[in-house]
């Protein structure tokens, strides 16, 4: 049983599902809500985060890896330029704002803004329960009516029951393994990289196989062959290359702001074509520095007669099977349909990461949320789920919207503006007169 609630116990006006950085930079908002114009009245917010601590992609945090986005696209820049929580102002707090500004560059290392996350996050941390995951969504009725939502949590072993007014659902996404496949101490998602790397060290690996075809792959691919330089990689996909990522400044627009506001309003097969389009600016590519860096090394063992990286392109994992000493992965030629067998000590499956369905916790309230014909979330430009008129409360999703705003759905590229847009929304909705608590 959960505690019940304590008399007097405080009703949330904002109650968040997960602490990533989107999340965070809602937290922030909140923040500089509270502290802006006094006659503004507080937003209460309470985030909820299953893990120990502040933590993003960990193990994919590879020493030399860099952003896909620009630092301008912070938590915060793009909604407020000044604030306190820009990327700029962490530099100068460390130390190094000259030296990044001498290194000219857009793009910081994937550490470094790491670093300015948790950073950030450190700072807005009193609005953060962290070692919480949430159990158990239900709905307050009053009259016939949904006005408040009752959010279990499990902290320890302790149940703990918060009321909200308004819940924001940023679980972030899940790893996609191939189908059929399970993640064991030898076959990995990409995800688990440096969380799994170790344990290879001591083994002396002959043979490592990457499967994908994306950043993701490439960097575990340029990782695998730079870490153990007694080990083949064998990099499996089915395209004939790495194809480059489109980051050119017209494409870069799907990016915008506006963009958004373009995709919402645009018919359904305006929207399907602006996916097959400007796909190639974030799934399945590759920055063109890191394709050129492969190219280079497997030319040069090529020419000096030691190839140990070896692209196996046009080609598809047909299976794989564990066995005492590692793995066996079954490879096919989608040219010959040769099949063979690569012996190996470990599989890496850079396969990519599905949105978890963002009412999957709701329970019951999720049967009030409306979907469309296809089975997703009916959601408003505010981000804001479209309802049964019973629910007076917001759910907000920051993520599964792709096919309501865009490319930009659960990216950095739009966090800082997006999150300014669902603080608006729940300020603006508290304030309307039909939504207006006593």
């Amino acid at each position: 049983m959960s505690q019940p609630l304590p008399s007097g116990s405080p009703v949330f006006d904002l109650l968040g599902v997960g602490f990533g950085p989107s999340n965070l930079a809602l937290a922030i908002a909140v923040a500089e809500h509270n502290g802006g114009a006094p006659d503004e009245a507080p937003i209460h917010a309470r985030f909820l985060e299953r893990q120990a601590g502040f933590g993003w992609h960990r193990g994919m945090l590879i020493d030399d890896a860099t952003m896909q986005v620009s630092f301008l696209k912070d938590l915060v820049t793009l909604r407020n330029p000044g604030s306190d929580y820009t990327f700029v102002r962490y530099l100068h707090e460390q130390g190094r704002l000259v030296d990044f500004i001498n290194h000219k560059t857009l793009y910081p290392l994937r550490v470094e803004f790491h670093d300015y996350f948790a950073w950030a996050a450190a700072r807005v941390a009193d609005q953060v329960s962290y070692d919480t995951e949430v159990v158990s969504v239900r709905p307050v009725s009053v009259d016939g009516e949904v006005d408040t939502l009752e959010v279990v949590s499990r902290s320890g072993g302790d149940l703990v029951t918060h009321r909200a007014r308004n819940l924001v659902v940023g679980t972030g996404l899940r790893p996609r393994m191939p189908e059929g496949v399970e993640r064991t101490d030898r076959i990995w998602h990409s995800s688990d990289l440096l969380h799994n790397v170790d344990g290879l060290r001591d083994s002396a690996p002959r043979r490592l196989v990457v499967v994908g075809a994306g950043q993701s792959a490439a960097e575990v691919t340029a990782y695998l062959h730079r870490e153990f330089p007694n080990a083949e990689v064998c990099a499996v996909f089915s395209r004939y290359g790495y194809s480059p990522a489109d980051d050119s400044a017209f494409a870069n627009r799907i990016f915008d702001p506006a963009a958004v506001d373009d995709y919402y309003t645009a018919p359904e097969h305006t929207k399907q074509r602006l996916m097959d389009v400007h796909g190639n600016t974030n799934y399945s590519v590759v920055d063109i520095d890191l394709i050129d860096e492969l190219y280079r090394r497997e030319y040069q063992e090529k020419v000096l007669g030691q190839q140990r990286l070896r692209l196996l392109n046009v080609t598809r994992m047909r299976g794989v099977t564990e066995t005492g000493a590692g793995v066996e992965v079954t490879v096919e030629s989608l040219v010959t349909g040769e099949r063979r067998t690569l012996a190996a000590d470990a599989l890496i499956c850079a396969t990519g990461y599905d949105n978890a369905d963002p009412y999957a916790l709701l329970g019951p309230v999720a049967d009030l949320c409306l979907r469309d014909e296809r089975g997703r979330p009916r959601v408003t430009r505010d981000y804001r789920a479209v309802t049964a008129p019973e629910l007076r409360c917001g759910i907000y999703l920051q993520g599964g919207t792709e096919h309501t705003h865009g490319i930009t759905s659960a990216l950095l590229s739009n966090t800082a503006v997006r999150v300014g847009e669902v603080l608006g929304s729940i300020v603006a909705h508290r304030a309307a007169p039909a939504l207006a608590v006593a």
